[in-house]
């Protein structure tokens, strides 16, 4: 019995210094998440503005426009971008970003992978190692998964201007992007979306495909496309990090509260075991002593 109420002891002293390290990992997360919020909310009005004027402009421009960044190919080489954590414990967030990378690996780039034109670029430790013996006919590219360590514009620019490059000069017809997506503290979407080449706008209706916009361009549409379609990509491309990393905050707050939550309910069931197991040496102590008293009685 004694060995038993040290073992449970010691089970309760092990939970209550790992819900410490819980709690404070959410503090922690919560004071990141803050700040990853704020940029993101703050960006995304900018950026998605952005899209919506560039692929309105490439769609009502059609052929005018010769634009390297528009222009759709036959997708003979692909790049995947999967854009996760370099830290754990964040529930299943970095696990959902490469499963929806895995989900176009195996469906859209199927007969890419099988022709070896695959090619995978990683930014988070946590990507690049569920990736890298996973697809050994997938070329990988790991020069950034350190990105998030210093996560600013002028680095993260670094490497979309790569890709662009990439893409410009046909060493990839189409650049995707898995990433997170950030809604709140509690829900992070995980998708994939493309970067390269840039979608352009849909009509919805046959009146609206005939309709042109009248757009003034100063000093040439040339000039102005050639300057301002590379500056809109680089800030679509800092969202997709931006996004990914006030997910991961989020997660991580979420997955750390909810393992204090169920630290609390495993102690409460372990001093229930050890008050009952205590009764029990207790009340056997008491017993031996009634019982030894009443045979010296008897004696």
């Amino acid at each position: 019995m004694a060995a038993n109420l040290k073992e449970v002891r010691e089970r309760i002293r092990s939970v209550n210094n790992t819900q410490q390290i819980t709690k404070a990992m959410k503090m922690v997360s919560a004071a990141k998440l803050r700040k990853a919020q704020q940029a993101i909310q703050q960006l995304r009005p900018y950026a998605d503005k952005q899209n919506a004027m560039l692929a309105n402009i490439l769609s009502n421009l059609g052929g005018e426009a010769d634009i390297a960044f528009g222009k759709a190919r036959e997708v003979k080489k692909a790049c995947m971008v999967v854009v996760t954590s370099n830290r754990g414990l964040a529930g299943a967030f970095n696990a959902n970003v490469c499963k929806a990378a895995m989900h176009d690996l195996n469906g859209k780039y199927a007969d890419v992978r099988a022709a070896g034109n695959m090619t995978m670029l990683f930014i988070g430790k946590k990507g690049y190692d569920f990736f890298r013996k996973r697809y050994p006919d997938v070329k990988i590219i790991k020069d950034y998964v350190t990105l998030f360590d210093n996560l600013t514009f002028e680095n993260v620019s670094n490497v979309s201007k790569k890709l662009m490059d990439a893409f410009a000069s046909g060493e990839y017809d189409v650049i995707d992007v898995a990433y997170g997506k950030f809604k709140n503290a509690a829900t992070q979407f995980t998708i994939t979306e493309q970067f390269l080449p840039v979608a352009q706008a849909e009509s919805t209706s046959g009146s609206d495909k005939k309709m042109r916009a009248d757009y003034i361009f100063e000093p040439s549409m040339e000039g102005l496309l050639n300057y301002l379609v590379p500056s809109i990509l680089q800030t679509t491309f800092y969202k997709f990090l931006l996004d990914t990393h006030a997910s991961e905050h989020g997660a991580r707050m979420t997955a750390m509260d909810k393992a204090s939550e169920n630290a609390d309910e495993l102690l409460k069931e372990l001093r229930l075991s050890y008050n009952k197991a205590r009764q029990e040496a207790i009340t056997k102590e008491l017993l031996e002593i009634v019982g030894g008293a009443a045979a010296l009685e008897n004696g």
